[in-house]
């Protein structure tokens, strides 16, 4: 080989992008898949009995969350490969649909009532829950938006879209009504602001409000202020509002330590409602303890270590914002479940991502951990060549 030739191959490798192995990425798509399927047995554990009670079938709710299982499965695949940044030219669609979905459950046949609620829209057997797609439909257009000029945000009138996109969302939700994604909405609104890079006075002249706002919604509902009475004293009305917050503390207490076995719960035996939704942590609890408990609560904390970790090391503010918002609706919403489940806040209806029963909340969430996983593997999939140059 002569000497230009070695000076170009040498030249060639100087530049030339090494990949790795992302074992860190790969741990994003290891943890959901490993808490989902987990999610599904649990779902048969907390609904087997009410199933046979209600449909003669002991595995309905378990068939239902397997399918939304394997979709989401395929969802997250295909999130995971497909190129994160093209989802930056979708920012008005997805609002769009989003804002149109969560209006189609006002239409009379289109929208399907439940417990005195109007928050699913029925497609013959299937039904859709829009709240659930318009969270992450949210996430894809703040950060769009945010991305596109960064210094904007730091004016009051160059936030304004994303604070009227999530404020009008907001409003869609609490009319259904369900005040309990309505806050997890607004939070990540105020947390999508915030890591914008909006101004702290004008970061203010928004939380002001929204804390005003809290207690003002719950006064205008006697229902809202009967649930505050159940969690203030939940022995008042043991048989009333405060019924479900007592089984679900049952149901800790009797797991103990170590839990009384996997499906030997007592309390889903029409003693604790929605066990296999909102309440299925009460379940987790009776049937594997508070060990079991804290590991289930090690394996979120992990993958929300990862998505900070995702967001710390994007390549793009648009991957930063996507990576940040996907983590922070998923952490908010443990959060909350934990939190009424164990009797810390008002019961309010929200479900356990990946856990609890609910395939719309199912399916979104592993397809939006799939883009987690994508802005993962392309922040940190590569390192430095001999020049120093990141790729």
């Amino acid at each position: 080989m002569t000497s230009l030739s070695k000076k170009t191959v040498a030249r060639s490798n100087a530049v030339r992008p090494v990949r790795r192995l992302n074992l860190g990425a790969l741990a994003i798509p290891i943890l959901v898949t490993l808490i989902a399927g987990f999610g599904v047995l649990m779902v048969y554990s907390a609904s087997c009995y009410i199933a046979q009670t209600q449909y003669g079938d002991r595995f309905y709710f378990m068939k239902k969350q397997l399918i939304g299982f394997i979709l989401g499965l395929f969802a997250m695949l295909a999130a995971g490969f497909f190129p994160y940044r093209k989802l930056y030219k979708l920012k008005w669609p997805a609002l769009i649909v989003s804002l149109g979905l969560l209006a189609l459950v006002f239409v009379p046949g289109l929208g399907v009532e439940n417990y005195g609620a109007t928050r699913w829209i029925g497609l013959g057997p299937i039904t859709i829950q829009p709240s659930e797609i318009a969270k992450f439909g949210f996430i894809l257009f703040a950060a769009a938006y945010a991305s596109e000029d960064p210094q904007r945000m730091k004016k009051f009138t160059g936030m304004l879209p994303v604070l009227g996109a999530g404020v009008g969302i907001c409003l869609l939700i609490i009319l259904e009504p369900n005040m309990s994604v309505t806050m997890c909405t607004g939070m990540l609104m105020i947390a999508m602001l915030f890591l914008s890079g909006v101004k702290i006075r004008h970061f203010l002249i928004i939380v002001v409000p929204a804390l005003v706002a809290v207690p003002v919604l719950i006064i205008m509902e006697p229902y809202r202020l009967q649930r505050l009475y159940a969690f203030l004293d939940p022995w008042s009305s043991p048989q009333g509002e405060g019924y479900q917050l007592i089984q679900s503390l049952y149901a800790l207490a009797n797991g103990g330590w170590f839990g009384k076995g996997l499906f030997q719960s007592v309390q889903k035996y029409r003693y604790l409602p929605f066990a296999e939704s909102d309440f299925i942590l009460s379940v987790i609890g009776e049937e594997f303890g508070y060990f079991g408990i804290v590991v289930l609560f090690l394996a979120f904390a992990l993958l929300i270590v990862y998505g900070i970790r995702t967001a710390a090391r994007s390549k793009d503010f648009f991957g930063f914002l996507v990576s940040a918002g996907i983590t922070a609706v998923y952490a908010v919403q443990i959060s909350i479940n934990a939190l009424v489940v164990s009797g810390s806040i008002p019961p309010t209806g929200i479900p356990l991502p990946l856990v609890s029963a609910g395939n719309t909340s199912l399916v979104i969430t592993m397809a939006a951990m799939g883009v987690l996983y994508n802005i993962s593997r392309n922040g940190e999939g590569l390192k430095q060549n001999r020049s120093g140059q990141t790729f």
